[in-house]
């Protein structure tokens, strides 16, 4: 889901007119490689791949926080695996995030 709402953004904000075509390009394609690694490198990010306890955290996160569903499902992805850090722009869900305890990428 993350690759599909990270895109989004690059690109809402290329809409915008707050990036440059080559540049929600370059990010797109940079976040790509983030997830599936290169040649050089491996990925930076856990795939998280049994849905079913995330589905069911993310459905008790929605009751508990002003969440949308696609982002109580990152937040509850996150959770999951209990990174070092999280990074997101959406205020709802960075705050979220912070009283779940994880730690914030500024």
């Amino acid at each position: 889901m993350a690759r599909v709402e990270v895109a989004s953004a690059f690109w809402r904000k290329l809409r915008s007119g707050e990036l440059r075509r080559s540049q929600a390009s370059a990010l797109a394609e940079q976040f790509r490689a983030d997830l599936d690694g290169t040649l050089e490198e491996p990925p930076r990010f856990v795939i998280v791949a049994d849905a079913l306890p995330v589905l069911a955290a993310a459905a008790h996160l929605v009751a508990i926080h002003p969440l949308r569903a696609y982002d109580a499902v990152q937040l509850a992805s996150a959770l999951a695996v209990a990174p070092d850090r999280f990074a997101c722009f959406d205020s709802d869900l960075r705050e979220a995030a912070a009283i779940e305890g994880l730690e914030l990428v500024p």
